[in-house]
């Protein structure tokens, strides 16, 4: 069954000028994404969910400003149309974009592609990443989109935050993950842009021949350490094909995916940051989604889900935290 939206299209016709056609976007977990058809043209609306949601969480308006602001920076990126922040017309704020050419994968291996392009595709995205991190926030508008330092004090105070303030269930892996990350916050990289959830799940992939035409998802950008980044893209080298679609256990080589020494080579050879990913920022990354599953599984089960597998998805967490355990431990004796 096709989900079914949480909002009358009739309220977009006004800002638009004239009747909609909408169609579910079947990938995200987080924001209500939908196809918009309306007088000739394809756009993609992204909004709020409805009802209570957690604080910080679900920031769309700083996806159509970081979109609005990057249109010049050579990344591919789609064209935000329009940002409405009255919930009057559809009962949550919302953004229009231009719809891209090109198709959404949630499998990281990319099966619907040749090997020679899946490799093509994954080292694109890392020469995509390291020209992220290479804008100047200051240069496109963006000097106050987060603070210059700190970065990983407030992300763990934010997931830890996010984590109690769910009360979903307990979890003492997970809070002694979050005691630990507290009391060992590693060395700063130099502060950069940075994608949030920068991941195949949430690049556009064109064909003949295959490229990346957009980047998509920009809810959790800001400024902050780019070693995030490549951590999350990393996380996927941990996580099973049944996992969110990683690609632990593949044969790599035989399908054409590079791994990860490849990637992260491709990304400085690009001009990313050369600092060195060490087990916490690894561990962090898993960390991270395991409370991101949490949340998705609490919205699951207040009905709020915005994906038909979002229960699926969200019972992911305990996997993530006992993954972020293994991997810190493995070189953190200390860790409870």
């Amino acid at each position: 069954m096709q989900p079914q939206p949480d909002f009358d299209p009739a309220g977009l016709a006004p800002l638009l000028g004239g009747p909609v056609q909408i169609d579910p976007v079947g990938s995200g977990q987080s924001n209500p994404t939908w196809f918009v058809k309306t007088q000739g043209r394809q756009l993609v609306l992204r909004k709020k969910p409805s009802g209570t949601t957690l604080s910080s969480a679900h920031a769309i308006d700083r996806e159509f400003r970081v979109l609005t602001a990057l249109q010049e920076s050579g990344l591919p990126l789609p064209r935000p149309v329009h940002y409405e922040s009255d919930p009057a017309l559809i009962g949550t704020p919302f953004y229009l974009m231009e719809r891209l050419p090109g198709t959404v994968s949630d499998q990281t291996a990319l099966p619907h592609l040749p090997p020679e392009s899946r490799q093509a595709v994954h080292l694109e995205a890392a020469r995509i990443l390291a020209h992220l991190h290479q804008v100047d926030p200051a240069a496109v508008g963006l000097s106050d989109y987060g603070r210059r330092s700190g970065y990983y004090a407030r992300q763990v105070a934010r997931w830890r935050g996010q984590w109690q303030d769910l009360a979903h269930r307990q979890d003492p892996r997970i809070d002694a993950l979050a005691d630990w990350f507290a009391a060992n916050i590693p060395p700063e990289s130099p502060t950069t842009l940075v994608h949030g959830d920068f991941r195949i799940g949430n690049l556009m992939i064109g064909e003949n021949p295959a490229r990346i035409t957009g980047v998509l998802d920009w809810e959790l950008s800001t400024l902050g350490d780019p070693l995030a980044d490549l951590a999350h893209w990393g996380t996927f080298y941990d996580l099973r094909p049944d996992q969110m679609g990683g690609i632990y256990g593949l044969d790599l080589r035989r399908l054409g995916l590079p791994d990860s020494d490849a990637f992260l080579e491709t990304y400085r050879a690009a001009g990313g940051c050369e600092a060195p990913l060490r087990p916490f920022h690894r561990s962090f990354a898993l960390f991270r989604m395991a409370i991101i599953c949490e949340g998705i599984a609490a919205r699951a089960a207040a009905g709020q889900a915005t994906s038909a597998d979002a229960r699926a998805v969200g019972a992911l967490a305990p996997d993530f935290a006992r993954l972020a355990e293994a991997r810190l431990s493995a070189d953190t004796p200390t860790l409870p």
